[in-house]
Order: C-alpha cells, then sequence, then structure tokens
C-alpha cells in the first residue's frame, strides 16, 4: 500500500498487467507477469517462486506423466488424511495462540497454493482439479 502510495506511476501498470492475465494466457507470460507482481507486494493466484522450485525438482529419468501423477495423488493424499488430522487433539482451537498448535488452520491455504504450483508446472487446469479433490473428499465422508 505505502508503495502505491508512493509510486502509482510505477504499481499502476503491473495491477493492470496481473488484471489482464486469464486462463488462457501463456504460461510462461503468466508466471513472468505474476514473478513482476510477486516482487511489487502485489498477490498472486500462482507463487512463481514455488513453480520455479517444483519445475526444478522433476527427478531425472521419470516422464512428465509420471511426474503429473504423482500429483494428483498427493491431492488424493491429502484429502484423505484431513479426518484423520482433524481428529489429532493437536487440532483443538488454542485460545492462547489464537489458532491450532499444529497449524491446521493453514491447511485449506496451504492446498491451494501448493496445487496451484503442482498444476501450473504441468500446464493443467488448476480449477478442474481442486473440483476433483472436493469430490474425493466428499466421498471419504
Amino acid at each position: 500500500q505505502v508503495f502505491s502510495h508512493h509510486c502509482p506511476f510505477l504499481m499502476g501498470p503491473i495491477e493492470c498487467l496481473t488484471d489482464v492475465v486469464t486462463p488462457d494466457t501463456d504460461i510462461q507470460v503468466t508466471l513472468s507477469i505474476f514473478e513482476v507482481a510477486s516482487a511489487a507486494g502485489i498477490p498472486c493466484e500462482v507463487d512463481p517462486a514455488l513453480v520455479n522450485v517444483l519445475a526444478a525438482s522433476k527427478t531425472d529419468g521419470s516422464s512428465p506423466e509420471e511426474d503429473y501423477k504423482v500429483a494428483c495423488l498427493l491431492l488424493v493424499f491429502v484429502a484423505v488424511s484431513l479426518p484423520l488430522l482433524a481428529s489429532d487433539p493437536a487440532s483443538i482451537y488454542n485460545t492462547e495462540l489464537d489458532g491450532h498448535n499444529n497449524n491446521i488452520h493453514c491447511l485449506a491455504k496451504a492446498i491451494i497454493h501448493v496445487a496451484a504450483a503442482l498444476f501450473t508446472v504441468h500446464n493443467k487446469n488448476i480449477e478442474t482439479h481442486l473440483k476433483e479433490f472436493l469430490l474425493v473428499r466428499a466421498a471419504w465422508l
């Protein structure tokens, strides 16, 4: 906010660029725009630093299809593990901490950011995969 107040001529174009990004925009262009926006302190849908780390950590010799399957299985594992995590005694709200002892209150945001980065690396539709995550989660209720 301070940067926007002192340098509106610099922040305005960056904010306009982030508004132009659509799901149909080329992934490299999107990541470049999000990288500039993140550096300026503007929140983005996909964290470009996390995408770069995940893209660099691909194992040698494995096919992109195998990496994609592992990403999907990770979301299934998280969906199936949620009831166990929720029943953990450390998941009880602690008024002194204004949160949970095991930081479960951060889990939703973590799932969204990691899934967005994983499926950006694989050039897949993030929204579709998050809807599938919710369907898997609902099936285990």
